[in-house]
């Protein structure tokens, strides 16, 4: 079809219906601001939903952040937990290479040298994980990180001052993970 030998009615014919789209034509001698504004009481009403629906937008947004933050925050002590469990499960094995070391009867054999190496290892392992041992030489007993096993009376040293340590405390990331059992001078002349 040739454009130069289309009619007007023709063209009429073949346009679609213009549809509802919510928008409204000017009319003749009116500016579209006048036709399309709403009144004042709809306006209003609408400024208030807007208003509303911001504010609960916020919250919901505030309310997600929490959330999430929550959750992150619970994950990170989940995972410490577990791995205070599995660290406070190998603290037997600890105690138990040090005890050989302890009882082994000669100072330089093979044996006692690969027991020194596999606790060096084992701790290293457990230093990088956070574990730290709690100090108890020349210190003065605090219940918060030391048990008493045994109170001695002695003239010595001062009063509540360890004497001797029967079993290493430790802590992981700054948290107890068991107490240093003690012996603890008791001085009933200070």
């Amino acid at each position: 079809m040739n454009p130069k030998n289309i009619r007007p009615e023709e063209i009429e014919r073949e346009l679609p219906a213009a549809e509802e789209d919510g928008f409204t034509e000017s009319t003749p001698g009116r500016p579209v601001d006048e036709v399309a504004r709403p009144a004042p009481a709809e306006l209003d009403k609408l400024k208030a939903e807007r208003d509303m629906l911001l504010d609960r937008l916020a919250r919901l947004q505030a309310e997600f952040e929490n959330y999430r933050k929550r959750n992150q925050r619970e994950q990170t002590e989940f995972k410490e937990y577990a791995v205070s469990e599995a660290v406070r499960s190998l603290l037997p094995g600890l105690d138990s290479l040090d005890l050989a070391l302890k009882n082994a009867t000669e100072e330089h054999s093979d044996l006692r040298q690969g027991i020194e190496l596999t606790r060096k290892q084992l701790l290293d392992a457990l230093f990088k994980l956070g574990l730290r041992e709690v100090g108890t030489q020349g210190q003065t007993f605090d219940p918060q990180i030391h048990q008493a096993v045994e109170m001695v009376d002695t003239t010595e040293v001062s009063d509540h001052q360890i004497l001797q340590e029967l079993q290493p405390g430790y802590t992981l990331k700054g948290r107890l993970l068991r107490p240093a059992m003690v012996r603890v001078a008791r001085n009933p002349n200070r």
